[in-house]
């Protein structure tokens, strides 16, 4: 399954790379060796430029996001291919906010999408399931919700201390992700929507998304659309997870669900994610973190980063090319040629250099 590709133009399609912290140095550049491997083949233009934004250059310059940065990201680029950010040495976690946090919400990209497939019956942990048993695709509200920082401390460090985290919804974000949803869908030839909250408690932020979805769901007649709350969609994702093809959700929901299919499909390692303004530049990531403890060690997964970059190219209107790295990554598999967390022996850089060498025929 792929995004909706809607790339922003131009003759060369122009990549901004963000390696970040630990791991995300080592599987990035293994990504990029698989693109340029992939465009080689096609003859397809592209150009990627590096920025050393991450741990490294916080602790140096006291820079999170360089002045201008968001706007040259927005006017000059078509996508953001992004590694992971978390450093020990930053135990606030301040420039990982700033940059991450700071790009979703300044480039409003408001789709969080997370495929959810498996790539081999092995790596799920739910029993006599096949590939085709857990595929999905889950779209997280990405600009909103309880991320959004709003609330306080009263009191703080006393007996008597509150703290409060407001829950932010508004019609125009709720509106927009659940007719991505079903235009996604659509798009991708998939009959089933679902909407997931937790309404019943959530009385009022919630109960915006059910009024919305009800709306919305009228023009789609030809997609079957049902509501679950959260914790009864926790449930039936792991009883069957066969039934769901779309499922859209709020920030926090998405967030969790969306960690939940990817252990259903073999654990983060193998978990790519899309944060999508369509038609604007968006950014690309494996879903994995920075990893400290095994940084430098060369035996990082960077199947998620190229399963990411297949979907960033997806985006870019380079559908062949995409697909030709998920062809590559379910080889790898297939063969044996993973790391270590996949119950192989090679390293981030054989892998990478494995996959190249496969897309490029």
């Amino acid at each position: 399954m792929s995004v909706i590709p809607l790339r922003k133009g131009g003759p060369a399609a122009r990549i901004a790379v963000i390696p970040g912290d630990g791991v995300g140095k080592e599987v990035t550049p293994e990504a990029v060796k698989v693109i340029r491997a992939a465009l080689a083949h096609t003859k397809r233009p592209i150009e990627f430029v590096e920025f050393d934004w991450g741990a490294d250059k916080f602790l140096r310059e006291g820079v999170t996001l360089p002045e201008g940065a968001v706007e040259m990201l927005r006017d000059e680029f078509d996508a953001i291919l992004f590694g992971a950010l978390g450093d020990p040495r930053v135990p606030s976690n301040q420039h990982a906010a700033d940059i991450l946090l700071g790009l979703r919400f300044k480039l409003d990209l408001y789709v969080n999408a997370r495929p959810v497939a498996l790539l081999h019956e092995r790596f799920t942990p739910l029993r006599d399931r096949s590939e085709e048993d857990v595929r999905f695709m889950v779209f997280r509200e990405n600009t909103e919700g309880l991320y959004v920082g709003v609330g306080g401390f009263f009191k703080k460090g006393t007996a008597d201390e509150i703290a409060v985290q407001e829950d932010v919804n508004s019609r125009k974000g709720v509106e927009r992700i659940i007719r991505y949803a079903f235009e996604y869908a659509r798009a991708n030839g998939l009959k089933r929507v679902c909407m997931s909250d937790k309404s019943n408690a959530m009385t009022f932020a919630h109960d915006l998304w059910q009024r919305v979805f009800r709306e919305v769901r009228q023009q789609y007649a030809d997609i079957e659309s049902r509501h679950l709350y959260i914790d009864t969609l926790a449930m039936e994702i792991v009883r069957d997870p066969r039934q769901f093809d779309v499922i859209v959700t709020c920030n926090l929901f998405g967030d969790i669900i969306s960690d939940l299919g990817a252990q259903l499909a073999g654990g983060l390692g193998l978990a790519p994610s899309g944060n999508i303004h369509p038609g604007k530049t968006s950014l690309f990531e494996p879903v994995h973190g920075s990893a400290p403890n095994i940084a430098g060690t060369g035996i990082a997964n960077p199947l998620g980063s190229i399963l990411a970059s297949a979907m960033m190219l997806d985006f870019l209107g380079m559908k062949a090319e995409g697909e030709s790295l998920r062809g590559a990554v379910h080889s790898s598999i297939r063969e044996g040629f993973v790391t270590s967390d996949l119950g192989g022996g090679r390293k981030t850089s054989e892998v990478g250099d494995w996959l190249a060498k496969k897309v490029a025929g």
